[in-house]
């Protein structure tokens, strides 16, 4: 009891007012769009704001209480749950609050989702300690309140009381009702229906088309926006299965990604929410990282729609089922509900962030082929995986049947073996299997490089483009391959070699085909590009 709650950071202003609910919000043409609701952010500040809380954190720890960021919902989410957690109450005065706009409200002061902002809470006699500290950053640090007895959340704006609740109305006392859940239709059509499986005149168009894919082809024109290379401590970068950060200090290094296919999840929510997990999981480990940990960000439909309610609940039955199988809790996430035009839901999608320890920055895995000669290793089975896939939206414009299942406790063990590997240096790069199949990560192996492949594959040329979960492409060096090859058992094929030709030359049990790669790469780069300048 009388400890201060101190705001820090930048100033409030009216951006991303009703950001939360604005989050969870249907559109339609004849609604007026909330553009308060979209934040905007200084990354340099973010940047000073972080430090000194680390700063304050780690060596100031007799001064502090706690500590909250301002984020959906900003001071009043922060200031709310603070009081509710150490079951006290919280007297603000809004008069304090730093503001970069004149006139704003109580209202808008406190539901204001301005970036850049920490809420803390500080043990009494130390304000001006925190504000000093806060001052080396050129931050601000200003008392804005006191923790109070009781249970009362109280604000005073302009010298009236505009707020005296108890602090539990805001946190705890929440109306829970039971939801209804609907099979939709078209997943009780599905199951009667037999596996959709293509039939491809010319695997070599095929895969120059599938390069050419919006979700396939190079983001380079994005990624290249954002200087990647900040404080020099990325060790691998955009265009890679995953993000490599080194520690400093240290011989490890952090590995992170994102994925996620909406595809999967609405032909499939169970089997479609394992899958996205265990993508980011074949990302992560494709570095030679160990999977630690998952974010998600849930993004459907109306929750009041039966039948979005339950692929919300069955993919995350899915999700948790892969992050069980797989030893990643699930430390923090999002939802956005309410994604709708004019009725029409967006397809549901859980967006997985995996972070991976690297135990040896030295045996961090890249993604391209390395060494003429190598011999090349498809890791896991093929199976006939082609609904909601690439290529049944390339020939069909449109998705559809039903997800083939998997053992997801049979892909872990292999995977685990494979990492094993990795740690003992015996793989020289490593690509994961996910949009487009074998072929397009088979060309995005050697993008970027001055070298080509050479694969005999015993399938068909349909199966070029499964996108059976679970898979990757290995490279390893001749010396290591009796060493990986006992690792790895019966879960791996030798398919080919990496060679000095830059050219990608496939031979299937019904076709063969070579294809310059400098051809391929020219194609899967200007993709993009070329449909951002099109009118169409």
């Amino acid at each position: 009891i009388g400890n201060a709650v101190m705001y820090v950071g930048a100033k409030t202003g009216r951006d991303g007012i009703h950001g939360a609910t604005f989050a969870s919000a249907d559109f339609a043409d004849d609604k007026e769009t909330q553009r308060s609701a979209v934040q905007v952010g200084d990354p340099f500040m973010e940047k000073l704001l972080m430090e000194a809380c680390i700063e304050l954190t780690n060596n100031h720890q007799d001064w502090l209480v706690g500590i909250q960021d301002m984020g959906a919902a900003g001071i009043v989410s922060s200031s709310c749950e603070m009081a509710s957690k150490a079951n006290s109450g919280v007297e603000l005065n809004l008069d304090m609050v730093p503001q970069r706009e004149e006139g704003m409200s109580a209202y808008e002061i406190m539901l204001s989702e301005s970036q850049e902002r920490m809420l803390l809470c500080v043990k009494k006699g130390h304000e001006n300690d925190v504000k000093k500290l806060f001052e080396d950053y050129n931050l601000e640090a200003v008392v804005i309140g006191r923790v109070t007895e009781g249970h009362d959340y109280i604000l005073h704006h302009k010298g009236e009381v505009v707020t005296n609740i108890p602090v539990s109305t805001l946190t705890d006392d929440v109306l829970e009702e039971p939801s209804e859940e609907r099979v939709p239709q078209r997943i009780l059509d599905n199951k009667n229906k037999d596996a959709w499986v293509p039939r491809l005149s010319n695997a070599k168009e095929t895969l120059k088309a599938l390069l050419q894919q919006p979700t396939i082809a190079s983001k380079k024109m994005f990624t290249e926006t954002y200087d990647s290379q900040v404080r020099t401590s990325t060790v691998v970068g955009p265009g890679s299965d995953a993000g490599v950060i080194r520690i400093r200090g240290t011989k490890k290094a952090l590995a992170m990604t994102t994925d996620g296919n909406g595809r999967f999840i609405y032909l499939n929510p169970e089997v479609g929410g394992k899958i996205a997990v265990l993508e980011a999981a074949t990302n992560i480990i494709s570095s030679g990282a160990l999977p630690l940990a998952i974010t998600d960000c849930l993004n459907y439909g109306d929750p009041n729609d039966p039948e979005i309610y339950w692929e919300l609940h069955q993919s995350i039955n899915g999700m948790a089922e892969a992050c069980r199988t797989l030893d990643t809790p699930v430390i923090s996430g999002n939802v956005s509900l309410y994604n709708e035009n004019n009725g029409e839901a967006i397809y549901p999608t859980a967006m997985i962030g995996m972070v991976g320890l690297i135990k040896d920055v030295y045996r961090t895995v890249p993604s391209f082929v390395q060494n003429v000669g190598d011999k090349l290793y498809l890791v896991g089975k093929t199976g006939n995986d082609f609904n909601g896939s690439e290529l049944q939206k390339l020939l069909n414009n449109k998705i559809s049947g039903d997800l083939n299942d998997f053992d997801l406790e049979k892909v872990n063990s292999y995977l685990k073996n494979l990492l094993a590997a990795m740690e003992q240096g015996l793989v020289s790069s490593s690509h994961d299997l996910s949009e487009g199949g074998l072929g397009v990560s088979l060309a995005e192996m050697v993008f970027g490089t001055d070298k080509g492949i050479k694969v005999s594959l015993d399938m068909k040329k349909e199966l070029l483009f499964s996108e059976t979960p679970g898979r990757l492409v290995v490279s390893v060096s001749k010396d290591n391959v009796a060493a990986f090859e006992e690792i790895m058992g019966e879960d791996i094929t030798e398919i080919g070699e990496v060679q000095a030709d830059h050219q990608l030359d496939i031979t299937l049990t019904d076709d063969n085909f070579v294809a310059e790669v400098s051809e391929l790469e020219k194609l899967w780069e200007e993709a993009i590009p070329c449909l951002m300048k099109s009118k169409d």
